[in-house]
């Protein structure tokens, strides 16, 4: 088990509905980042931006964009996790992939599509939630619209870490910082948010606002200006072990079955 897991989060713009491009942007970034780490977390869709357009830019499993994650992952020896438009079966889905250095991918497709946007009549709604251990860590990602419920993200599974990568807009941004904080006190984990920022081809302006969260819902790491950048913070395993069993909060927890 690994005690430490260092985590790099990348805040940035995204090119509207240009995969490639959003692929050699997000590489440079990549590969400026010094020293030993062991994840990088994406925002939504970060090839394409928040897009309801999904034939212009979906892909299949056996894509592009799933082929760069398996080199960059590899390259670096690192894990990678961000969402992107997947095409299968005849659907669409808003899917998030964590692809680790050994090739493994792992996938869950976003339980809550955004009505306002009328994501639900485009893309398929995923009905399982995936905890994976990556280095002795038990990880729970998520995506952006699912940080308004709290059912869905209860951690029954002793979890570590909860991610919520997003394309998250300014008008709403006081409910996106609020609401992360409540998700990291109520499962007494890691709560990481990873945003973008800049427009997007529908001109919603998005400021970022990427941080992360300690048990307790103290912000460990928060990335304040509203621009491109990239934040590294380390998570230390006996902050969660000495405050859960301090507390005891999870043991009081209320018992419940998720129906479909």
């Amino acid at each position: 088990m690994q005690q430490q897991l260092k985590v790099c989060l990348i805040q940035t713009d995204l090119e509207w509905e240009n995969p490639a491009q959003n692929r050699l942007n997000l590489e440079k970034k990549i590969h400026t980042i010094s020293g030993d780490f062991d994840l990088i977390i994406l925002p939504e869709m970060f090839t394409s931006g928040f897009t309801m357009n999904a034939s212009a830019v979906a892909e299949t499993m056996d894509g592009n964009t799933i082929a760069w994650l398996k080199t960059m992952a590899k390259l670096h020896d690192i894990a990678i996790i961000g969402s992107l438009v997947i095409s299968e079966n005849k659907n669409y889905y808003n899917r998030l992939i964590c692809v680790e250095p050994n090739g493994t991918i792992l996938q869950y497709d976003k339980k809550h599509t955004f009505t306002l946007a009328g994501e639900h009549k485009v893309y398929t709604a995923g009905s399982e939630k995936i905890i994976f251990d990556y280095k002795g860590w038990k990880i729970c990602p998520l995506v952006c619209y699912d940080l308004r419920f709290p059912v869905w993200a209860r951690n029954t599974e002793d979890y570590d870490v909860l991610i919520y990568v997003a394309n998250w807009p300014k008008v709403r941004i006081a409910a996106w910082d609020t609401l992360l904080k409540a998700r990291a006190i109520e499962n007494m984990a890691y709560c990481i948010g990873v945003n973008r920022v800049g427009f997007d081809g529908n001109n919603h302006e998005y400021v970022g606002h990427s941080a992360v969260y300690d048990v307790l819902g103290n912000k460990i790491d928060g990335i304040s200006n509203e621009e491109e950048t990239i934040d590294i913070v380390n998570l230390d395993k006996e902050h969660i072990q000495a405050f859960r069993e301090k507390l005891n909060f999870l043991n009081d927890r209320d018992d419940f079955t998720l129906k479909g």
